[in-house]
């Protein structure tokens, strides 16, 4: 086993070769003592300074020979300048300044490196930072596009009474800065109507970050949305522990930094949207109701689809001429017959389920005008409802039954199976459901009632 001299040994030389190494490869080289006097300085640093020689500097001051050397300041504070800009004349330098401390730490001296003579051996260091540099620049760029609203409200499209009522509230709630709860069925437009409301607000050069409930336990939401408005789909799904959280911060305005930083100053304009009725969810106790009070100072409610067939015809419109700029071909145009139908179906997707169903249609076809028949093959119950004539027919009937099937559904599934309150979710009695059970359940022989 190696003894501790020989440790030694191999330290010593270690130094000396280190030393000796880097005045190799620099342009020059000094050490000073504690004084900051000059101990020794190597031939090419007292060339380049216009010395006779390296002997003519010993002992002198510095700063008598190196005017702005910060040699001192080392010895001074014991801290290292591991890279650092030194300008001789016209001339730059790139140097390094060590202190030296003796066996018991103690400063006795430093020395200092000139590494480059110009600062164009640095330029492969250079050119790999300024690549770094550009590609972090880049990267900001499309993070902040992507936080950007891509939505005003051109782009929530109708002309209906509805559909203008509903842009008119939007408009006066995008002028305050309290939250905004938008209320309305799957597929009705609320994230583009949230998106439209910060663009008109005095946050639109803030981001719009979007975050899903179930993150809200995460501080990054708020922070990303820091000086903008951050959008909560679906609250009526959130976590009563979430919701907690939630309340905390937007009476506290902080939040808790996920880097265990201590708290943050939070300012986020809070815009909620839900597709149920988030009341009779506090009734129960499954939402907080001074959270709920809170989300809804604005609420906005927002009719469905089949409220504003007025509109269809622009929506197509809209959704075709999106499709065609997207696919790189020429826009379709749709037969006369179609509106008839696509205002024979109740929508219970609304306008989100329209865009499907014009996209499928898109795709199928090779058509420049897209017609009736090839609209049957994708709505639904059209496939199956071609009688033996072979056109196919759309009962309005069966559409509202449909649709009435789909919403008792899904108000019984909010409602955990309460029959009281999937009546008061749908706006109905206990009675006239009782009824649409009966009269709607796909066998015919009506839905058990327990």
């Amino acid at each position: 086993m190696p003894r501790l001299k020989d440790h030694d040994a191999i330290r010593r030389i270690a130094k000396k070769t280190l030393f000796e190494g880097l005045d190799a490869l620099c342009e020059g080289a000094i050490i000073v003592d504690r004084d900051a006097r000059i101990v020794w300085i190597s031939d090419k640093y007292a060339a380049r300074l216009g010395l006779a020689s390296a002997a003519c500097a010993g002992g002198r001051v510095v700063e008598d020979v190196i005017p702005n050397s910060l040699m001192r300041e080392v010895v001074r504070t014991g801290e290292p300048t591991l890279l650092d800009i030194m300008q001789f004349g016209d001339e730059s330098f790139v140097v390094m300044r060590v202190p030296l401390k003796d066996e018991r730490g103690r400063i006795i001296g430093a020395a200092g490196f000139m590494l480059f003579h110009t600062l164009a051996s640095l330029q492969p260091l250079v050119r790999k930072f300024q690549q770094l540099e550009s590609e972090l620049a880049s990267t900001r760029r499309s993070l902040a596009e992507a936080r950007r609203a891509r939505y005003t409200f051109s782009s929530f499209v109708g002309g209906s009474p509805a559909a203008m009522e509903v842009k008119r509230q939007a408009r006066r709630a995008a002028q305050s800065d309290t939250a905004v709860l938008l209320l309305g069925e799957t597929g009705t437009g609320k994230e583009v109507l949230a998106q439209a409301i910060h663009a008109a607000s005095p946050r639109a050069h803030g981001p719009f970050v979007a975050v899903d409930v179930a993150d809200m336990a995460d501080a990054l939401g708020f922070l990303a949305a820091h000086g903008g408005t951050l959008f909560l789909d679906e609250v009526g799904d959130m976590p009563v522990a979430v919701q907690a959280k939630l309340l905390h911060v937007l009476q506290e305005k902080e939040i808790e930094r996920p880097d265990a930083g201590g708290v943050a100053k939070v300012d986020a304009r809070v815009i909620a949207a839900s597709s149920v009725d988030l009341r009779p969810l506090v009734t129960l106790g499954r939402f907080r109701s001074d959270l709920y009070y809170r989300l809804s100072v604005l609420p906005i409610e927002l009719p469905p689809l089949r409220e504003r067939i007025a509109d269809l015809e622009g929506l197509c419109e809209h959704i075709l001429e999106d499709i065609a700029r997207r696919a790189g071909r020429p826009q379709r145009e749709l037969a006369p017959t179609v509106l008839a139908v696509l205002s024979a179906y109740a929508w219970p997707g609304n306008i989100r389920e329209l865009r499907n169903v014009l996209e499928q249609v898109a795709m199928r076809s090779d058509a420049p005008r897209l017609s009736a028949e090839e609209f049957s093959l994708v709505l639904p119950r059209l496939a199956g409802a071609t009688p033996a004539g072979g056109r196919p027919t759309l009962r309005l009937a069966d559409v509202v039954a449909d649709a009435e099937r789909a919403a008792i559904r899904s108000a019984l599934a909010a409602a955990d199976g309460k029959k009281i309150l999937a009546a008061e979710l749908l706006g109905i009695s206990r009675a006239t459901l009782y009824e649409k059970l009966s009269s709607l359940a796909p066998s015919g022989r009506g839905e058990r009632r327990h």
